[in-house]
């Protein structure tokens, strides 16, 4: 079912909650996987790139928004999924990238990001300017907050207008902590408190009214807040319905909002369920769909090793390991320990890390070379069982390794799929 982001908030008051999944991720089987599960199912397919993947500069993928936008179109018209289900939004939209810089630097180049965004179609815009750049605290107090993200408003509304189309709707605030899971082993994650979340939407509210976006804030739908769960590098902090009921009651004072929920990778479906019932209705999921991307690609990389004599022991898995020790860029300041726990930890931790590395050509002829090796030969039930026991449909036959990539990913899209249609019957 088909769900607008402009409903969320009158679906909760109704009591017919709905939601939608946020897809964050560059990486085309994920997106293919999504796509294709939109399809299928007829729902939206919220798809979202953050300010430092995707950018006016090119981001750490090397693309565009504009880049973005037609490889998600170029999937989707593949899929035979139709533009009329898919929705692009930014993620994190802000300084972020150059924070590094003075705030005036760094700002500027957020106006030129966000800009592109919109130009490209992105029309779901999470405005994040709360980081400080040289010079300032690590994080923003609210006043200065709204101030940058009502400028970058203005820059959106015109660049809307420009293009044409829908005009953009607007999720403020930011989680802590910061997207893509910590560093460190977790025991708790404290939920907002609900007067922050309070005063975040009054300051906004205010400064927003000052600029004369009036109208801008009228199109903001979502407040992004921490619900309590979080994911470090080997553990989850499951949702806690029992800690928020301080922060519901933010909801009810602004029926404008629903809450968006961050880092809710590896939370499974009651969990998801209970958020979406809670006033969570956008669940942005990242990490964990490149993670069992991953892990299905190391599974026919065993498959491969055990099934054919001239392929190898594993060559994807020692790819990926050399890669990451010649590029530690993206890895060691998020790894601690000895080196035979960096070294799970850069194949299995569940910030994933490794996800930064499949674009590079070392890793894509690995990719390739594995999917070559395997396509068209029937692999017996044991192997499966013994690698993969979930894919056991896919023995015995001839194997198409790309499907079971995408099965595996759209699997982990299921518990999302199920959550966001709570309620339905």
């Amino acid at each position: 079912m088909q769900v607008h982001l402009n409903e969320l908030a009158r679906l909760r008051i109704e009591g017919h909650p709905r939601g939608v999944t946020s897809i964050c991720s560059a990486h085309p089987i994920v997106l293919r996987a999504a796509l294709r599960h939109g399809r299928q199912q007829q729902s939206t397919v919220l798809i979202e790139a953050t300010c430092n993947q995707v950018n006016h500069l090119g981001g750490y993928t090397g693309m565009t928004p504009s880049d973005f936008a037609s490889l998600v179109t170029t999937i989707a018209a593949e899929e035979g999924c139709s533009e009329k289900l898919i929705v692009l939004g930014g993620d994190h939209l802000g300084p972020n990238p150059w924070r590094d810089r003075p705030a005036e630097e760094a700002m500027a180049e957020a106006e030129k990001m966000v800009a592109a965004y919109v130009d490209a179609g992105f029309r779901k815009i999470h405005l994040d300017a709360s980081m400080g750049c040289r010079g300032e605290p690590t994080a923003l107090d609210d006043e200065t907050t709204a101030h940058r993200a009502a400028r970058l408003a203005a820059v959106a509304e015109a660049s809307a207008r420009k293009t044409g189309g829908a005009m953009p709707v607007y999720v403020i605030g930011t989680e802590v902590p910061p997207p893509g899971g910590v560093d460190h082993p977790l025991t708790t994650i404290e939920p907002t408190a609900a007067a922050a979340a309070l005063k975040t939407i009054e300051v906004h509210r205010r400064i927003f009214a000052e600029a004369g976006l009036g109208q801008a804030f009228g199109r903001a739908i979502g407040l992004v807040v921490q619900p309590g769960v979080e994911f470090g590098n080997q553990n989850v902090i499951f949702y806690d319905r029992s800690k928020i009921d301080g922060l519901k009651s933010v909801l009810i004072d602004e029926p404008q909002f629903v809450f968006e929920a961050h880092s809710t990778d590896y939370q499974r479906a009651r969990p998801l369920t209970a958020l979406v019932k809670d006033g969570f209705p956008i669940l942005k999921v990242g990490p964990e769909l490149t993670f069992v991307l991953r892990e299905a690609l190391y599974a026919l990389d065993a498959i491969a090793s055990d099934l054919l004599p001239d392929y190898g022991q594993r060559p994807l898995y020692a790819a990926m390991e050399a890669l990451m020790l010649d590029q530690p860029g993206n890895w060691s300041r998020h790894y601690h320990g000895t080196k035979a726990e960096m070294r799970w930890l850069r194949h299995y931790s569940l910030s994933d890390r490794i996800r930064y590395y499949w674009a590079p050509a070392e890793a894509q002829d690995a990719v390739r070379r594995l999917c070559g090796s395997l396509r068209g030969q029937s692999v017996p039930l044991p192997l499966f069982w013994q690698h993969m026991p979930a894919a056991q449909d896919f023995a015995d036959a001839p194997l198409d390794p790309d499907e079971v990539l995408i099965w595996r990913v759209m699997n982990s899209l299921a518990d999302y799929h199920a959550a966001c249609g709570v309620g339905k019957n």
